[in-house]
């Protein structure tokens, strides 16, 4: 079919960083094509919706995204992860769809469009073993922020997850194509980088490219998401305890603290491992603050078990913590674990960490009255009218803010000085250093 400017194509992103970075990639795509684009699957002839699939919460979340959809005269693509699961697993409850895009082919999605359009069913699944496609992205994100993913895949295998399933092994991107869009990015206005893979601490010359990326004009800060705990190597500690440019806060998935549930995960190291690498950090890199994520009721953890996880986090005194209910996942090894523990008491144990963080995260914000951060402006808040930014310690999203007070006008993207003088219900406040 001929292609004009009529034709409008609604992309909508769910999950995931770097799920995003795959829908920016395929606005590209589809600009370069000649489509119009539009967040309003209303206004759109065809949809595209790139979703997570990587807990049952997540599917349902999509599942109920495609049937708010369904709602307008839209054709519908399902891709991603929800799409690469339905082809491993038929996903219970899945309405009929116009296309399927896995996420080996998200370079595809011109032609998947192109078929719909034309009363086909474009089933667009490719080789997860193929190197990381270097398609150019539309960056949707706050003009001064951006994530790259410096990687695909992953081959940790721990026992819960599926993403070697959906994502396929790892895959590292080339260093000088990770720099070039970084210096593009930067071009266009961006001050912040957020490394993001599955296992940034995989790739095979970390150091060496935070050291290419912090040699860039115009960057000022590099953040790294995520970092498994048994390759956290001396070399990179020293690399971001020598560079200013990069963020001191790391993002650890622990999961959690007793060996027993720690070997049943597949993952390779021990609470002891864990206790030396958190002291060894705070040693080498002062001020460096620490994100983790735990995971409660995993199958056959005991209460012993539970009390060993509370009496590390207690001693740890991690600031930074997302804590998630077991979710039992056909096809996982861990699924087919005996005593499998009820959802209430995943719940419950699942409570009991987020109480207990609530008073790391006070205990935190009032060891940091009195210091001075350096903070990226996001935006004003005129119900409290305080400006709001994030430091070194709050990644976006995920961490909240710290809210300031200015003299002067600060615009979003503008980095200011404040001096840390309390707290706004688990965020920092400050006022502005003129």
């Amino acid at each position: 079919m001929s292609m004009n400017k009529t034709v409008k194509v609604a992309l909508i992103a769910m999950g995931c960083e770097k799920n995003v970075i795959n829908s920016e990639q395929m606005l590209h795509l589809l600009h370069e094509a000649g489509f119009a684009t539009t967040s309003d699957p209303s206004e759109a002839d065809v949809t595209v919706i790139n979703t997570c699939a990587f807990i049952e919460s997540a599917r349902q979340e999509a599942l109920e995204q495609i049937f708010e959809v369904m709602e307008t005269d839209s054709k519908i693509i399902l891709a991603g992860c929800l799409a690469e699961y339905h082809k491993l697993t038929p996903v219970k409850g899945l309405p009929a769809v116009d296309g399927y895009i896995g996420t080996g082919r998200f370079d595809s999605v011109v032609d998947a469009v192109i078929a719909v359009l034309d009363g086909q069913m474009p089933i667009c699944y490719g080789n997860l073993n193929t190197a990381v496609s270097e398609t150019p992205r539309l960056h949707t994100g706050p003009p001064h922020t951006a994530y790259i993913k410096i990687a695909e895949g992953c081959d940790n295998r721990c026992s819960y997850c599926i993403i070697p399933a959906l994502r396929g092994p790892f895959r590292p991107r080339p260093q000088e194509a990770i720099v070039r869009e970084a210096k593009s990015l930067i071009g266009d206005g961006v001050t912040e980088l957020i490394l993001v893979a599955q296992d940034v601490t995989r790739y095979p010359s970390l150091p060496e490219l935070l050291d290419d990326l912090c040699g860039i004009a115009g960057l000022r800060r590099v953040r790294l998401h995520y970092l498994y705990p048994e390759r956290i190597t001396d070399e990179l500690i020293e690399t971001i305890a020598a560079e200013p440019k990069i963020a001191r806060y790391l993002d650890i998935p622990m999961q959690h603290a007793s060996d027993r549930v720690l070997k049943a995960m597949n993952r390779r190291y021990s609470r002891a491992d864990l206790e030396r690498l958190i002291m060894k950090l705070r040693e080498r890199i002062p001020g460096v603050v620490l994100r983790t994520s735990i995971i409660t009721g995993f199958p056959g953890e005991t209460k012993d078990d539970f009390e060993e996880l509370l009496q590390f986090l207690q001693w740890a005194q991690i600031p930074r913590i997302g804590v998630f209910a077991y979710s039992r996942e056909a096809g996982t090894a861990a699924d087919g674990l005996l005593l499998q523990v009820t959802e209430k008491v995943k719940k419950q144990r699942q409570r009991r960490v987020e109480i207990l963080q609530s008073r790391v995260i006070d205990a935190f914000n009032r060891e940091r009255e009195g210091h001075v951060a350096e903070v990226l402006t996001e935006g004003y808040d005129s119900y409290c009218k305080l400006y709001f930014g994030r430091s070194d310690a709050e990644s976006p999203d995920v961490d909240g803010l710290i809210f300031f007070t200015s003299e002067k006008p600060v615009v979003p993207g503008e980095w200011v000085k404040i001096l840390l003088d309390g707290a706004i219900e688990g965020d920092g406040k400050g006022r502005r250093l003129e």
